[in-house]
């Protein structure tokens, strides 16, 4: 029999599943279908999916509509915005996994680029959740800043150049609480591949120099690099495709046997490949898996990427053809088998929020 590796409780925490205004990209259900076929028992959705998520009224909508469709338990963020929505905290604090700032451009308009808004965010969001940062080069240097001042725990999501992992490494070593993501799509692919893959390689972060690549593989293996998030955002291929395509790739099935080939490879030792998926977003996160919750791989198994085999309503990966080992064969949660061999087992709505 060929070896079998059970992992525990692995964790997305930086997904966009769609739905809502963006329902003809994917919705909760299929997205989340994704997450189990990918092997996770939770992720977490960003909140710049329209209707934003930047009030109450919004933030119920968007529940209602993932405890309706979701199969794997969730989370949700709440956006900091530049419109100065602070007063919206104390409502919203209990229901959301976290808060999102978005301090580089990025999907959608909720740009924040003024330091005194982001600091009086800061100094507004109590400190028992985490503060998530798309935060890009000299922007990741202005919110470790912010942290050394409010000293709350923070997150910096896709981290994808060696300048970043220089400032958070120093952060770390300062002893300031702030941990940090790297996408498989910037472990994988840099900006030579560009010109094969076209639009299909267009994300935000955009891909990065080798140089940039090697430094994210160094962060890896030393500790840096705290979760391996798949940043999992869905179009389809007609926009992709279009005279204005959009930003974002499909990730949550592939982020896994990825990682899984880097360790057959002997880029990466399993137990931390592990720990990038399961151990250290559950530590982060503050969550504490319910009994038999756990994945199940084929660890050996080889096979070629395909877009058309995947749960993701796009039907389409950046990866397409390329060789991976390490197979998803069952998805617990709950005690209950809710994936196995390409067939998801329960109903829309099995999924809980894990903030509730």
């Amino acid at each position: 029999m060929a070896a079998r590796l059970k992992i525990t409780g692995m964790v997305d925490p930086h997904v966009h599943l769609r739905g809502m205004d963006w329902a003809h990209k994917g919705d909760f259900y299929t997205e989340t279908c994704a997450a189990v076929a990918g092997g996770y028992w939770a992720v977490f959705d960003m909140p710049n999916t329209p209707p934003h998520t930047l009030n109450r009224a919004a933030l119920d909508t968007k529940l209602e509509a993932i405890n309706q469709q979701a199969v794997c338990d969730w989370g949700l963020y709440f956006c900091a915005g530049a419109n100065r929505n602070w007063d919206e905290y104390p409502v919203i604090f209990d229901a959301v996994c976290g808060l999102k700032m978005f301090n580089n451009d990025t999907t959608g308009h909720l740009l924040v680029e003024d330091d005194a808004i982001r600091r009086t965010h800061y100094a507004h969001w109590p400190p028992d959740k985490i503060f998530a940062n798309h935060a890009e080069d000299e922007t990741c240097a202005a919110i470790v800043e912010i942290v050394r001042q409010h000293r709350k725990p923070t997150h910096i999501l896709h981290v994808s150049t060696a300048r970043e992992v220089d400032i958070i490494r120093r952060a770390k070593a300062d002893g300031l609480p702030v941990t940090c993501g790297v996408c498989p799509h910037h472990l994988w692919l840099t900006e030579r591949d560009v010109a094969a893959l076209g639009v299909l390689a267009w994300m935000k972060p955009v891909l990065k120099t080798q140089a940039d690549q090697d430094a994210l593989w160094a962060a890896l293996a030393d500790g840096t690099v705290d979760i391996v998030e798949s940043d999992h955002a869905p179009h389809t291929l007609a926009e992709k495709q279009s005279d204005n395509p959009p930003y974002g790739v499909p990730g949550l099935e592939t982020t896994l046997p990825l990682l899984l080939t880097a360790v057959h490879d002997g880029r990466l030792s399993l137990e931390r490949a592990v720990a990038l998926v399961s151990d250290n977003p559950r530590r982060i996160y503050k969550l504490k898996t319910p009994s038999d919750t756990y994945t199940l791989v084929a660890l050996d198994a080889a096979y070629n990427i395909k877009g058309a085999d995947l749960q993701t309503h796009v039907k389409w990966s950046p990866f397409e053809g390329m060789t991976v080992r390490g197979r998803v064969i069952e998805t617990w949660i709950r005690g209950r088998k809710v994936y196995e061999d390409g067939r998801v087992l329960v109903e829309a709505g099995y999924g809980e929020n894990l903030y509730a």
